[in-house]
């Protein structure tokens, strides 16, 4: 679902300011090229997209880490409300995109795409001890790639008393077999609505994280309140 919703916000942002922001090899290559042709503000542009897809990671980094700390069942909800949130803002930014053409809209709005894209990224990064991207598919195509390999590969039978045999983890191949297929159809789901639809279909993705985390949610709010109501009570 997330790598759905990374998809179509990515498709969203291409239409919003003409870039992938989810791509950091791109905008890392965009910025020095800017710099080496003299385009010294697209370079500056680029350098904030970066840094905010950093920020966005560190946010994440800080909020699971809290959550362990306090051994909270929300430790990936936090971040995943928080990007539900700022995908509000950006529908919100980008309807105004379409009625008033301002400087400051399109980098504010790059800024913040690339912010949230940090935010998902480091979710799932930390969720699957690095095993799994979910905001761009380079990694996967290459591990999917990896996979295919294993299983194409002929095992000749005199190697097999000595060495050990190259199989392949079919568990890992549809994992990422689905990852591709969800961000591609996010994707198209994505391009399709925010032409159709508009900039709101930003409140179906961002119900979809909601629905996502509201269980631990309220676990944590329920364990907190039961907590306080405890210790209300014995200092009555």
């Amino acid at each position: 679902m997330l790598t759905f919703v990374a998809g179509a916000t990515n498709a969203g942002g291409f239409l919003a300011v003409a870039q992938y922001t989810s791509h950091m090899t791109g905008i890392v290559a965009h910025m020095a090229d800017s710099i080496v042709l003299g385009a010294y503000d697209l370079a500056l542009a680029a350098l904030g997209g970066l840094l905010s897809f950093l920020c966005g990671a560190a946010c994440t980094a800080v909020m699971v880490n809290y959550a362990r700390r306090h051994r909270l069942e929300s430790e990936y909800a936090m971040p995943l409300l928080l990007e539900a949130a700022l995908l509000m803002v950006f529908g919100a930014i980008g309807s105004q995109l379409q009625q008033v053409l301002s400087p400051m809209l399109v980098p504010m709005t790059a800024v913040l795409l690339c912010f949230i894209m940090g935010l998902q990224n480091a979710v799932v990064t930390k969720l699957s001890g690095a095993q799994i991207r979910t905001t761009h598919v380079t990694g996967t195509v290459t591990d999917l790639g990896i996979e295919l390999g294993k299983m194409l590969y002929w095992n000749r039978a005199r190697f097999q008393d000595d060495r050990e045999a190259v199989t392949v983890n079919k568990r890992r191949l549809a994992t990422l077999s689905a990852l591709l297929t969800c961000f591609f159809t996010g994707g198209l789901t994505g391009a399709w609505a925010f032409n159709r639809i508009g900039y709101g279909f930003t409140v179906a993705l961002a119900l979809i994280l909601v629905l996502l985390v509201i269980a631990p949610l309220a676990y944590d709010v329920r364990v907190v309140w039961r907590q306080w109501m405890h210790t209300h009570a014995k200092s009555r």
